[in-house]
C-alpha cells in the first residue's frame, strides 16, 4: 500500500516550469528520501503533495485522497524555511501546534518528546532565547508531537552539530519503526544513503532516479576504485584508464573509463606510490548524483 501517489503531476510558475510530468509512489511504514541539486522541484513537490501548492495537472493522492493536505491531524510537515512564534515557551508552542493539529490534549507527548531530545531543560525558554540548533530540534517536535501517520522533512538536519544530527536520525528511525512514513528531503547523500529505503532524485523538474539504492547502483557498473594511499591525490592525477576523481583528502574514488582493466590501473598505482587500501566498488550516492546534476552534466545538456 502507498501512503502517497503523485501520477504525472506538472507545475509551472510563469514560464518556468518546476515539476514535469512527475510520477512516483511512496510506500507506506519507509523512509523515501527526496535528493537533486538546488532548484530542481524538490520543495516545490513537497509542498503539492501538502496542498500548499496545487499541480497544474496531474494527479497527487495522500492515504488514498486527493483533499489531503499538510492541514490533516495524519500529516506532520517541517518546512525548510524554519518558523515559531518567538516569543513563545518551548512547552507552550509544542502544546499549541499539537492542539491545532488534532484537536486534543498532548501534554504527555509534549513531555516526552522533550525528554527524548534531551530539551526538557529549555520547556519553560521562549523561542528567542534559543540557539538555531535547539531551535531547529523544537520545530521537528511540532512537527510530530501530535502523533502524525505522514511526516514530511524538508532538509531536517541542516546546521544540527553531529550529536543532534544523530539524536534526529534515531527519532525518525524510531517513528519509521511504529509506522510512520517519511519522506525526507536531503542534500546529504551519506544520511540518504544510510537512512532511505527508497531514493527518488529531481533534476530539472523530472525524475532521474527512483528506487532502492541496490537498484540504482546497479544501473551503473562496478566502474569505482575506492582507494588510500601515502600520495594522496598528486599520485592519481593522470592515471591511464581514469577519467574522474572524487577526492576526500583522506580517500579518494577513481571513476573508470569504459573498458579499463582495474588490475592495470593498480599496476600503475604501486609504481607510483605506496597504497593502504584499494577496492573495487559499485558508485556512491554522491558520485552517482555528480554524474546526474554536475557539470560535465550540465554542459552535456546545453550541447
Amino acid at each position: 500500500m502507498n501512503t502517497v501517489e503523485l501520477e504525472n503531476v506538472t507545475k509551472t510558475f510563469g514560464q518556468t516550469a518546476a515539476v514535469v510530468d512527475l510520477s512516483l509512489a511512496v510506500p507506506q511504514g519507509s523512509i523515501y528520501g527526496f535528493i537533486g541539486p538546488n532548484g530542481s522541484g524538490k520543495t516545490t513537490t513537497l509542498r503539492m503533495v501538502t496542498r500548499i501548492f496545487y499541480p497544474d495537472r496531474g494527479r497527487i493522492r495522500v492515504f488514498g485522497q486527493e483533499s489531503m493536505g499538510a492541514n490533516s491531524e495524519r500529516v506532520g510537515y517541517l518546512p525548510e524555511e524554519r518558523g515559531l512564534y518567538k516569543k513563545m515557551k518551548v512547552r507552550e508552542v509544542l502544546r499549541f501546534y499539537g492542539e491545532l493539529k488534532c484537536g486534543r490534549h498532548v501534554d504527555g507527548e509534549v513531555d516526552r518528546w522533550l525528554d527524548k531530545l534531551d530539551l526538557a531543560e529549555y520547556a519553560t525558554k521562549k523561542i528567542e532565547a534559543l540557539s538555531k540548533g535547539i531551535s531547529q530540534k523544537v520545530q521537528f517536535l511540532a512537527a510530530v508531537v501530535f502523533r502524525p501517520e505522514l511526516l514530511i522533512l524538508d532538509e531536517p538536519f541542516t546546521g544540527l552539530d553531529p550529536v543532534n544530527v544523530e539524536a534526529l536520525k534515531a527519532a525518525v528511525l524510531e517513528l519509521r519503526g511504529e509506522g510512520v512514513t517519511v519522506i525526507l528531503s536531503t542534500h546529504d547523500m551519506h544520511i540518504a544513503e544510510r537512512m532511505c529505503d527508497f531514493i527518488f532524485m529531481i533534476f530539472k523538474g523530472r525524475k532521474v532516479l527512483d528506487g532502492t539504492l541496490a537498484a540504482i547502483q546497479d544501473r551503473y557498473a562496478s566502474d569505482t576504485i575506492r582507494v588510500r594511499t601515502e600520495g594522496g591525490r598528486a599520485a592519481l592525477e593522470g592515471l591511464p584508464g581514469v577519467e574522474a576523481i572524487n577526492d576526500s583528502g583522506q580517500e579518494q574514488e577513481l571513476r573508470m573509463a569504459p573498458g579499463c582493466d582495474a588490475q592495470q590501473v593498480l599496476a600503475a598505482l604501486l609504481a607510483r606510490t605506496r597504497l593502504r587500501s584499494f577496492e573495487i566498488v559499485k558508485p556512491s550516492l554522491h558520485d552517482i548524483f555528480v554524474r546526474i546534476a554536475g557539470p560535465p552534466a550540465k554542459e552535456a545538456s546545453h550541447a
